[in-house]
């Protein structure tokens, strides 16, 4: 039996920057707009740093705007809020984003909350969460968008499957079973506590994985023929002590019974910068047509 298909996530992910990018064309040539994403980055947080960096240039490389705020680690939540509310009344910002984690004097619920529901380029502010859930329009968080566009390059109509979403975080598991929902999907969230997760899964003919626990998803748990999202991204030790990335399935079994499968790094991993621009310009077009 010949492997899974590998669907490389960085290729479709250029594809929606391409599309971004026509879009902010059009946007400027139209209305006179040029979308622009505020980043705001509290602490020296390595990883954090070369995240916010790769968004900026994405953003650029897009034909949007880029304003990065790299505030120190000692900042007051009264002044992260303050900045909020500077970038909420901006005309030229239509996207905030604040990276998490933020440091322990600062209540991230409070900072996520006090952004503008039209700037959430997250999607974790209650009422997009809210709107999600009511199948409405809403922006969306990135992550479980990727997620569903990975998927769809396989399978453009994914109406009927048995999805099972392996993890119920707030920010991945709960969000990608409700776009599932959208395109009329069988959903269950499957979770540590569940009962024979193995069994669960091997129901699902779309699996998606964001549990943060290295391999956990085994091969034989597979059914064969499923499309497998691995939205993990896990460091472990490899060989000679060398770092390496890994994701929550066992990518090698799994790949000779999946019919489809992403890889870690690669798959999920540059679609969530993908979708932060897509998000950026909904927002800009939303925000544009309401004022204009």
């Amino acid at each position: 039996m010949a492997g899974a298909k590998v669907i490389d996530g960085k290729a479709i992910a250029a594809e929606v920057r391409r599309s971004v990018a026509a879009d902010v064309e059009t946007m400027r040539r139209e209305a006179g707009v040029t979308p622009g994403l505020a980043v705001v980055l509290v602490g020296e947080d390595p990883a954090s740093q070369v995240y916010v960096r790769n968004k900026a240039h994405q953003t650029v490389e897009a034909g949007m705007r880029s304003f990065e705020h790299k505030l120190a680690a000692s900042t007051s939540e009264a002044d992260l809020l303050k900045l909020i509310a500077d970038l909420n009344r901006s005309t030229d910002v239509h996207g905030i984003l604040v990276q998490l984690p933020l440091p322990g004097q600062i209540d991230a619920r409070k900072v996520l909350e006090a952004i503008d529901p039209a700037k959430d380029v997250d999607g974790f502010h209650p009422v997009n969460v809210g709107r999600l859930s009511a199948g409405e329009r809403s922006l969306v968080p990135c992550t479980p968008a990727g997620c569903v566009i990975l998927a769809k390059s396989v399978q453009p109509e994914l109406k009927g499957l048995e999805a099972v979403v392996i993890g119920r975080s707030n920010i991945v598991g709960k969000p990608v079973a409700q776009l599932l929902l959208r395109e009329d999907c069988t959903v269950t969230i499957a979770h540590s506590r569940t009962r024979d997760l193995p069994a669960v899964v091997r129901r699902g003919d779309l699996v998606i994985a964001a549990v943060g626990r290295p391999g956990m998803v085994r091969g034989d748990w597979i059914k064969p023929g499923a499309i497998v999202i691995d939205v993990g991204i896990n460091r472990v030790e490899g060989p000679g002590g060398k770092a390496r990335l890994v994701g929550d399935v066992a990518y090698e079994e799994a790949a000779r019974i999946a019919g489809a499968i992403t890889p870690v790094p690669g798959g999920v991993g540059p679609m969530t910068i993908a979708c932060l621009l897509k998000n950026t310009v909904s927002a800009a077009r939303e925000q544009t047509s309401r004022t204009g």
